[in-house]
């Protein structure tokens, strides 16, 4: 069996390894000129984190992110709403980690060059059509495969051919603005923070240490809603951000045990980009061709959940083309397990994920609370969390209960 993949981000590259392990033949074609390590911070919850470790990568991730072991929600005033703990420090088996997403792709592209051979990542691929046995590039060439495979993000142009009429992303009139900063460590150096509500929101987690004791790099987000105007400049992940567009709505939001302003001036770079996502759909496949990660589901950052939900993509396509005796039969599968899953997700993070509970905060107590159990009730905390975790994928018993996605080898 062969696969072509098409996009070499984390899904893509991802999907190689986890292919190559099950004993297909795969090749990787990638519409830029070359891979590069761009981005900011990003978050892996624990069952994104056990599928890369069940294809050898733990030690890398040990050494390259920093393990989360809380994580902390909080209102406008800088007070706690709710905290939990993450990761093992929660009692899973596997590790949450914050990490650079360029450092986590040249951490997979490593893998699978090793692995694979140099040749198996082509650059300068743009992908134009498939048929669902073949694609075709932008500059007339063609190639085919046993599957293709569309991982090639929230425009994919495999996407455009079954939902030709969809159009662009849905912005949802927020935009986000982020950077990395080397500032002092808080709350004990491994804490996720989101404060404020939807309509104004700062997170930020450390994704390393810093060159000094007691700093940390700290990847941030400050996020405003924008309720009228005009349609926000076009989505690009790498477009310049400017502070004065977003700093003086935050000048105010320093803590104590946070100085978000500080944060915020002092970052090394900032990005901006409108928040956006698609509508769930109905299929995802066409003939030997199927859709993966942000081609398939492209979903708000809510809940820390978009390239773990990639990882599961790849694991799970992995495990049905390795176990199915065909690939029409693997690709129903692997659609039947992870479209209606991610579809809730997509859902759920339209509606603040397990956020709302920094909504409720701010609607029932705007001016700030003594205790918080007076505005929330424990009971409605829990179920805020808990609920979310059943949603995504990572409900601790079942994760750690789980039986492994790692395939038997074919042929």
């Amino acid at each position: 069996m062969k696969a072509i993949i098409i996009g070499a981000g984390i899904g893509g590259l991802t999907t190689a390894l986890s292919l190559h392990a099950a004993g297909i033949k795969v090749e990787v074609h990638e519409a830029a000129p070359e891979l590069r390590a761009v981005g900011v911070g990003i978050n892996l919850l624990p069952h994104a984190v056990r599928e890369l470790s069940e294809l050898g990568l733990a030690d890398d991730l040990a050494a390259a992110g920093v393990a989360t072991e809380a994580l902390v929600y909080a209102n406008r005033h800088g007070q706690e709403i709710w905290r939990e703990a993450r990761g093992v420090a929660a009692g899973y088996n596997w590790p949450q980690y914050s990490i650079h997403r360029g450092t986590l792709l040249s951490l997979l592209e490593t893998a699978v060059r090793r692995r694979l051979g140099d040749g198996v990542i082509r650059t300068g691929h743009r992908a134009a059509s498939s048929d669902g046995r073949s694609v075709v590039f932008a500059d007339g060439a063609a190639a085919s495969a046993d599957v293709i495979i569309a991982a090639d993000g929230i425009h994919s142009a495999l996407r455009a051919q079954l939902f030709p009429d969809e159009g662009p992303p849905i912005w949802n009139r927020r935009v986000l603005w982020r950077g990395i900063t080397e500032a002092p460590s808080y709350l004990g150096g491994r804490t996720m923070v989101m404060a404020g509500h939807g309509d104004q929101k700062f997170v930020c987690y450390p994704i390393g240490p810093a060159a000094a004791p007691g700093r940390s790099l700290i990847n941030w987000i400050a996020e405003l809603r924008f309720p009228e105007g005009p349609e926000w400049r076009r989505e690009d992940w790498n477009r310049a951000g400017d502070p004065a567009d977003f700093l003086p709505r935050f000048e105010t939001w320093n803590f104590g045990w946070l100085d978000a302003p500080a944060i915020i001036r002092n970052a090394s770079q900032i990005f901006e980009y409108p928040m956006v996502d698609r509508d769930p759909v109905d299929r995802w496949t066409l003939g030997g061709m199927a859709l993966l990660g942000d081609a398939a589901h492209p979903m708000y950052p809510i809940g820390s959940n978009g390239a773990s939900q990639a990882i599961l993509d790849a694991r799970t396509l992995a495990w049905q083309l390795a176990t199915r005796p065909s690939v029409t039969e693997a690709l129903a599968a692997y659609e039947a397990e992870r479209r209606p899953a991610t579809s809730r997700l997509v859902l759920a993070n339209r509606g603040e994920g397990p956020e709302r509970v920094l909504n409720l905060a701010e609607a029932r107590a705007p001016d700030g609370f003594a205790t918080v159990t007076d505005v929330i009730s424990q009971t409605e905390l829990t179920a805020i969390a808990d609920g979310y975790k059943q949603v995504a994928g990572f409900d601790r018993e079942a994760l750690n209960a789980r039986a492994s996605l790692t395939p038997p080898r074919v042929g």
